[in-house]
Parts: C-alpha cells; sequence; structure tokens
C-alpha cells in the first residue's frame, strides 16, 4: 500500500525514483517488475493493452487482483480487437477502461476529411491514441506497456522501468527483455488470451486501415503503416 506522501511525490522525485529503478530491476523477472510497481504506486498505476494479447494484463492480475487494464478504443479496430477486450473483461481478474477519442470517427471525418488516416497519419494517430491516452493517464503516476526490446530497432533500448518525460510519469515495460518465444512459451503455459489475428500474419495489430499482414522475412512491424516513414504511433515516444 502507498502512504499519502508516496502518492504526492513531486516530478523530480518521480522520475529520479523511475531511474533508480530502471538500474535496480534491469535483471528482475517481469512479476518482480510489476511486484515494484504496484507496492510504489497502488492504484496510481495503471497496464495499458493493445488487446493484441493480454500476457502483460494476466502478469499483473497475478501480482495485483483487479489492476486497471486501459485499452484505446480508436474507432478503427479490427472487430477481433474489440472481441479481445470483451472476452478479457469478462474472464480476467481486472478492471478493464476503455479510453474513446473526443470525436466519433464521422465526426473526425466532418471536420478534417475522410481517410484522414491515408493522408496524415500523424495527426489521425494524436487524435485517436495520443490525445485520449494522454487524458485517460491523468490520474496515474505509472503505466507499465507491453514494449519489447526485441519487436524493432525504434525500441532496443526500452528500459524495464523508465521515465516518460511527454506525460511526466513512470513508465513500466516489464517483459522489455523478453523475446517472442518467451512471449509465446507464457501464453502456452497460462492459457492467456490472445487476438485471433495473430495468427493470420498480423503479428503487430493496430487499426485496421493502417495494417496489414506481414511477409516472411519481413520484420513483425513492417505492417504497421505499410510503405511509409513511420513506425510508431507516439505513444511511445
Amino acid at each position: 500500500m502507498t502512504t499519502a506522501q508516496e502518492r504526492h511525490r513531486t516530478t523530480e522525485q518521480l522520475k529520479a525514483l523511475a531511474e533508480q529503478a530502471g538500474r535496480d530491476l534491469e535483471d528482475a523477472s517481469a512479476l518482480e517488475i510489476l511486484r515494484w510497481a504496484v507496492d510504489s504506486f497502488g492504484k496510481g498505476f495503471c497496464v495499458t493493452s493493445s488487446m493484441e494479447d493480454a500476457v502483460v494484463a494476466h502478469l499483473a492480475s497475478r501480482v495485483a487482483k483487479g489492476v486497471d487494464v486501459v485499452f484505446l478504443d480508436t474507432g478503427y479496430h479490427f472487430p477481433e480487437t474489440i472481441g479481445t477486450r470483451d472476452a478479457v473483461e469478462a474472464v480476467m481478474d481486472v478492471n478493464v477502461i476503455t479510453l474513446t477519442p473526443k470525436r466519433t470517427v464521422a465526426e473526425q471525418d466532418a471536420e478534417h476529411g475522410p481517410r484522414l488516416h491515408d493522408r496524415d497519419p500523424d495527426l489521425c494517430c494524436k487524435l485517436r491514441k495520443v490525445q485520449p491516452l494522454e487524458e485517460g493517464l491523468r490520474g496515474y503516476q505509472a503505466w507499465a506497456t507491453g514494449l519489447r526490446r526485441d519487436e524493432s530497432p525504434t525500441r532496443a533500448n526500452t528500459p524495464v522501468v523508465g521515465w516518460d518525460e511527454k506525460r511526466r510519469k513512470v513508465k513500466v515495460s516489464p517483459i522489455a527483455r523478453w523475446t517472442q518465444t518467451d512471449v509465446d512459451a507464457y501464453i502456452t503455459e497460462h492459457g492467456v488470451l490472445t487476438n485471433p489475428l495473430l495468427m493470420d500474419g498480423y503479428p503487430s495489430i493496430g487499426c485496421a486501415p493502417c495494417t496489414r499482414r506481414v511477409l516472411e522475412g519481413e520484420d513483425a512491424r513492417a505492417g504497421r503503416w505499410a510503405g511509409r516513414g513511420k513506425t510508431e504511433c507516439g505513444l511511445h515516444g
């Protein structure tokens, strides 16, 4: 349980805590990292999930039953992604919180024109992902992600605990050191829910208009914003 004093840490105290934990927990297990986060922040900690799989949510639920799991419903998700969210909410001991953008897809189309994701994907991601998440995380001091170092070159230096300068929060990546083999083994051992699209050629799943199947030999995230220089939606840098 966190104390009142711990809940009111200054930004500098949070930053120092994150940087120290990143060093101390580099070789710790995912469960140990999540235990540290729950012990340090209590209800001020949440897990975010794209519902590609429920591995981090499952890990966190083993440490803190009823942990908040934040999901961004962009309005552009595959039906399978929404189905995975609903299944996680139904069968796991977590509290799923769904965030939505200020404007529906139709309202965004009316303001910016249709298919903004084709014409200006950075703006579309900002409106439908980045801004809703920033607002949704306001009540938390720390958030967990499923980022892994082996996913792409842009994620190769992901710390297990780091400082999110943009949001001024502690960012926890408990499976940063895991490989895809580790993820698959955990899913098999614990029967963790996964998005059906993972078995249909989509190793990285985002919004339907901006995600395609990955070809043999391609990077796992090659299907995201294919043909563009864009590799990240803005949530992680």
